[in-house]
């Protein structure tokens, strides 16, 4: 059965309930869901479900994601609950955490980091491209008890204007501690952009989920 979010989402791939696995998608600031559908079409995958919701006015919340929490709100709140309820009629539609990817772009990778890291059962892969975890520097975040059994991608060029290479360190090393498998890499002279190598790694993910 399609709920509300998900008949709100644009929604392409295997459907649902035939599906191996899917993938949540969430555009960057300015940025919509046919975006992430286009984008999607770099990494090709049988018996995905592609899921993409898209922000109010295609921004998320209104602020940079440096800024403290409170300036977002209730903007970030509100999209951190819409996620929350997208990935649970997923579930319901019969597709587990365990064979979920959430993936996002700047400030949707953002989004998306700042919900793994506080829902750390929440997908099988998180991948932040171009981004890192909400909040202004030097923000204390303590990880709980329970270790997070995903994988966490980071890419992010030296060179991004919107981005500080120091945030995707602190990233990284937050999901580390949370005993989440980081891969990160920065890109040596890139701005905010996506790139082939991370197309493939993208592809490398999705592949090594398990079969349904």
């Amino acid at each position: 059965m399609i709920t509300t979010e998900l008949q709100s989402a644009m929604r392409w791939g295997a459907t649902l309930e035939t599906a191996d696995a899917a993938m949540l998608l969430l555009h960057g600031r300015g940025g919509s869901a046919a975006d992430m559908r286009g984008f999607s079409g770099s990494f090709p995958m049988p018996g995905y479900a592609f899921v993409a919701p898209e922000a109010p006015g295609q921004t998320w919340y209104p602020f940079p994601f440096t800024a403290p929490l409170e300036r977002n709100e209730p903007h970030l709140s509100r999209a951190l609950d819409r996620i929350r309820t997208l990935l649970g009629e997923i579930n319901q539609a019969g597709i587990p955490s365990s064979r979920i990817m959430l993936l996002g772009f700047s400030q949707g990778a953002c989004l998306a980091l700042e919900f793994a890291a506080r829902q750390l059962d929440c997908c099988a892969v998180a991948v932040g491209l171009s981004g890192g975890l909400i909040g202004p520097p030097g923000q204390t975040r303590e990880t709980t008890t329970r270790q997070a059994e995903m994988t966490v991608f980071l890419g992010c060029g030296d060179r991004d204007p919107h981005i500080p290479v120091e945030r995707v360190e602190e990233t990284a090393a937050f999901f580390k501690a949370a005993g989440a498998t980081v891969e990160k890499r920065i890109y040596p002279g890139m701005s905010h952009l996506i790139n082939h190598d991370e197309v493939q790694e993208i592809k490398r993910l999705m592949a090594s989920l398990p079969p349904k």
